[in-house]
């Protein structure tokens, strides 16, 4: 991959594929970046294809990367177009990762409940399972509507934790190209 970023760096323009393929990603994607502002516009060939300066593989690598973090393309256009303007956008991404911590700090919180839940609930299948003939329905799903489940026994009964980025304050599925 060197190879190829340093042969995209000596380049005037590169082609919307050839960028795309250096930064791993789909031209798709670099439409979306376009779309969504973290990615200028690029210029267009007389033929009409998508070219790009060189500088636009770093940028690609960066929101990839912001992207794995957990920032939204909304939050990066905003910092972006904060720096491109001559702006220090510093404290408010620090402000942004700091929030970000405090998220997956909640979800590790989550996932250890998550965990004890899952370890009683298979040491009680397993007492089920050891009191069910060879072959005969033990009832293991439908034991978590069961009443012991739901009253506490093994805490809060809540929807699955989802992956995905915040959007609009909700967790959700994520529909940003990544």
């Amino acid at each position: 991959m060197a190879g190829v970023r340093d042969g995209l760096s000596k380049k005037a323009y590169v082609r919307a594929g050839e960028l795309a393929r250096a930064a791993g990603v789909s031209t798709d994607t670099l439409r979306h970046y376009e779309r969504k502002g973290v990615l200028g516009a690029p210029r267009r060939s007389a033929n009409g294809y998508r070219e790009y300066p060189p500088e636009a593989l770093a940028r690609v690598l960066l929101v990839r990367r912001a992207l794995a973090f957990g920032f939204t393309l909304e939050e990066l256009a905003r910092v972006l177009r904060t720096r491109e303007r001559g702006g220090a956008p510093c404290r408010e991404v620090r402000a942004l990762a700091a929030g970000k911590l405090e998220e997956v700090e909640s979800r590790l919180r989550e996932l250890r409940v998550l965990r004890g839940e899952l370890r009683a609930i298979l040491g009680e299948w397993d007492e089920r399972l050891a009191g069910t003939a060879g072959g005969g329905r033990a009832g293991l799903l439908e034991s978590l509507t069961e009443s012991r489940v739901s009253s506490g026994r093994h805490g809060n009964v809540r929807a699955p934790l989802r992956r995905g980025r915040k959007r609009n304050g909700r967790r959700g599925t994520d529909d940003e190209k990544d």
